[in-house]
C-alpha cells in the first residue's frame, strides 16, 4: 500500500472551518501539493498526513501562528481616499508599494471602512488571528517527477548561510 512520504504528490479532498464551525473553505476543488517540507501546505497538516494512505483522513486544529499568522494592528492604516484608485468599495483589495519601496515591498490590503474622505486599509491576511480546523482525506497519491521536485525547491525561500 502506498503511503504519503517525502516527494509524494498528494491530492486531498478537504474543508476548512473556523473554531465556531463556520465554513471557511468547502474545498470544492481537490487540493494537490508536493509533500516533504516544500511549504505548499501548512506544516501541521503535512505532519499529520505523513504516512497516511489513500482513503485515510485527518483533522488538524491550526492556531493562527500555524496558518495565516497573528493579527497585527500595525498593518492597519488610514489613507486619504484621493491617494487610492477609483472606484472604492469596502471589501475591495488593493495592491501597492510603499513610497520608496521596490517590487519586494509590494503589499495587498483590504479596504475595511470608508468615511470622511478617508479609507481604512488592512494589510493582514483576511484569516489572520483565526484558529482553523483543516479536515482532509487522501484521494490520490503518486511519486513526484524530478521536474516537480526541482520546481518546488526553486519556490522555497532562500536559507541564510
Amino acid at each position: 500500500m502506498k503511503k504519503v512520504t517525502r516527494d509524494s504528490v498528494v491530492t486531498l479532498a478537504y474543508s476548512v472551518i473556523d473554531a465556531d464551525g463556520n465554513m471557511i473553505d468547502a474545498g470544492r476543488e481537490p487540493l494537490r501539493y508536493l509533500h516533504g517540507g516544500y511549504n505548499e501546505i501548512f506544516l501541521p497538516v503535512e505532519a499529520a498526513l505523513h504516512g497516511k494512505a489513500i482513503g485515510d483522513s485527518v483533522s488538524v486544529k491550526l492556531q493562527p501562528a500555524d496558518a495565516f499568522g497573528e493579527y497585527d494592528p500595525e498593518l492597519v492604516t488610514i489613507v486619504p481616499v484621493e491617494e487610492l484608485p477609483r472606484p472604492l468599495a469596502v471589501g475591495m483589495q488593493i495592491e501597492g508599494t510603499p513610497e520608496g519601496g521596490g517590487e519586494e515591498d509590494r503589499f495587498f490590503a483590504t479596504i475595511t471602512d470608508i468615511a470622511d474622505n478617508k479609507a481604512v486599509l488592512d494589510a493582514n491576511h483576511p484569516l489572520a488571528g483565526i484558529s482553523l480546523v483543516f479536515a482532509a482525506t487522501v484521494q490520490e497519491l503518486r511519486p513526484a517527477t524530478a521536474a516537480e521536485i526541482v520546481e518546488a525547491k526553486g519556490n522555497l525561500p532562500e536559507q541564510p548561510c
